[in-house]
Formats: structure tokens, sequence, C-alpha cells
């Protein structure tokens, strides 16, 4: 199983919380991060365990920040989803209802899904929402 699959939604929102909010100097702290996912610490705290046990995130003296392979993992992230707002957006659906409806399939999906369907849309740029939509694998060997 791919580690995106193995996310939740929340998990993924803490990724981009730490990701936004971290700085060079420094790591984000657990009240910047509950305060980002606008819950208590405790809880915020639940969904950065696995993070750091599946290595996407670092934690030292209370502050979070992301690996490389957690940037990576959400870049991954914002792909999946934005590739899936661009299919349910040809399939009719208006820019908020493609998010939705993205949000409902952008973890289970595959990475090979994914560029297969991103392959099917002809490699689109962009997701219905004007975001920029990473090359896929297969594109960004032939340029």
């Amino acid at each position: 199983m791919e580690t995106l699959q193995q996310l939740t939604h929340r998990q993924v929102e803490a990724l981009r919380v730490v990701g936004t909010r971290e700085r060079e100097a420094r790591g984000v702290s657990l009240k910047e991060i509950a305060a980002g996912l606008r819950v208590q610490p405790p809880s915020a705290l639940a969904h950065l365990g696995p993070l750091e046990e599946l290595g996407l995130i670092s934690r030292f003296r209370g502050k979070s920040r992301l690996t490389r392979r957690g940037s990576a993992v959400l870049e991954e992230y914002r792909r999946h989803h934005r590739v899936a707002e661009s299919l349910f957006s040809r399939a009719g659906l208006s820019a908020d209802a493609t998010c939705r409806a993205a949000r409902e399939v952008d973890l289970v999906l595959s990475h090979r899904t994914v560029e297969s369907i991103c392959a099917a849309e002809g490699h689109p740029s962009v997701c219905p929402h004007g975001a920029r939509i990473s090359p896929c694998s297969s594109e960004a060997e032939r340029r």
C-alpha cells in the first residue's frame, strides 16, 4: 500500500499545516498545528504520531517539520486531488463539486491510477480552480 493510501484527510491536513507554517529556522509548535486544524493540542498530537512513524514529519523539542518524504507525499496528494478534480470537471461538475468529489477518492487512488487518469485527460496543467498540477512521471521524462 502506498504511503498516501495509509493517511486520513486530517493527517494530510496536518501535513499541510506544518508545511505552510514552518520556517527555515524553526519548526511548528503543537499549539500552531492545533490552531491550523481547529482542534485542541491533544487531538492535533494524535494526528502527528502516525505521520512521524511514517517518516513524514520530524519532531524535536516540541516543534514539527516536514521531512523530504513528507514534502513529497504532500505534493503527491495535491497532484492526486487536482487530477481527480480535472476528471470530475470534464464530467460537468462545478468547481466546488469537483473538489468535494475529489476528496471522496483522492486518498484511495494509487499513483499508477492517477498517472493513467492524467494521461487520459491529456496531461492537464491546472485544476478547475487554476492551481498547478505537477507533471506525471512519463510527462516529466519526455520534457
